[in-house]
């Protein structure tokens, strides 16, 4: 049975920082069942938008990028591509919290490199 997210959320968020050991935490936890799902996905922006400029572990950063990107690119629907749904469920997480940090640069640039079609919106993010 999977853990209630919003207790891992408030847990981890106690201190203000990601540490190496809530990244394996999440990994073990969010991995489960071999996929990252869209509840999973809000969860890890709902983080990043919270401890965002604070000094979270490296490991978070590469753990991020790697979980968005599979939410968005190894899903059943659309694999290998960011569909208009996914495009625009992703514009909403990057631009929810009014600004685009380095990790969501980082995940753009990720993105961009891995999907067959990158569409023209996100790639204004990263012009910006």
């Amino acid at each position: 049975m999977k853990m209630d997210l919003q207790k891992l959320k408030l847990a981890i968020l106690d201190d203000g920082i990601i540490d190496a050991d809530e990244v394996k935490q999440l990994e073990s936890i969010l991995y489960e069942d071999g996929i990252i799902d869209q509840e999973e996905a809000d969860l890890l922006f709902d983080l990043n938008d919270e401890v965002s400029g604070n000094k979270n572990h490296s490991s978070w950063e590469s753990f991020f990028t790697k979980a968005i990107c599979d939410f968005l690119l190894e899903d059943e629907f659309s694999p290998g591509e960011i569909d208009e749904e996914e495009s625009k469920w992703l514009l909403n997480k990057i631009q929810g919290d009014g600004q685009v940090d380095a990790l969501e640069v980082k995940l753009l640039q990720a993105l961009k490199s891995k999907a067959k079609h990158f569409p023209e919106e996100l790639n204004n993010l990263l012009k910006s």
